[in-house]
């Protein structure tokens, strides 16, 4: 079985509890899924979560190089050097990354946040389609940091083939694995 989710801001991407902060299974009432790689506890957007361990494996290891989507909402506007720099990879403190593929895009049309991000009004913000085929804690956090432009808002919109497309924010459904 393989269940898509589109996590809302500050909740965990576990099942079971830590203090008062909301979990999946605030959202999710199905026994026996784990997530296949996980989204902090600020970031948004898609979770793939099943009952194959196998499966589990094949999507978060990142030895199997499935490619997840990011659009990264960021503090000022990266110039096109900038993002050559990630395009090739960026040295972070536990090592270098592969390379990523990134543009810089329209707002995409997505769901409010609350509460909203800060704004500046001095500095603009802009947004990053950003893909990686890695997946180490606050990876993209860090990358967009280490060139200049720290990340506000950050929602995972695809791993692999399936992506957000009609999936509300707080939803999941069930797809054919």
């Amino acid at each position: 079985m393989i269940v898509l989710f589109n996590k809302p801001f500050r909740v965990l991407s576990q099942f079971t509890t830590e203090g008062e902060k909301a979990t999946l299974a605030d959202y999710i009432d199905i026994p026996g899924i784990y997530c296949a790689g996980r989204l902090d506890y600020d970031s948004e957007g898609l979770l793939v979560l099943t009952d194959d361990g196998r499966l589990q494996q094949r999507i978060a290891n990142p030895r199997h190089g499935k490619e997840k989507g990011y659009w990264a909402q960021v503090e000022g506007i990266p110039a096109g050097s900038d993002l050559e720099k990630l395009r090739k990879g960026v040295i972070l403190k536990d090592g270098p990354t592969r390379p990523a593929r990134v543009a810089l895009i329209p707002a995409p049309d997505v769901w409010p946040r609350e509460p909203p991000i800060r704004e500046r009004r001095e500095i603009p913000t802009s947004w990053l389609d950003l893909a990686i085929s890695e997946g180490r804690n606050r990876q993209v956090r860090r990358m967009t940091a280490h060139i200049g432009y720290p990340t506000l808002r950050l929602i995972r919109y695809r791993v692999g083939d399936w992506s957000l497309e009609n999936l509300p924010v707080g939803a999941w459904r069930v797809i054919a694995a």
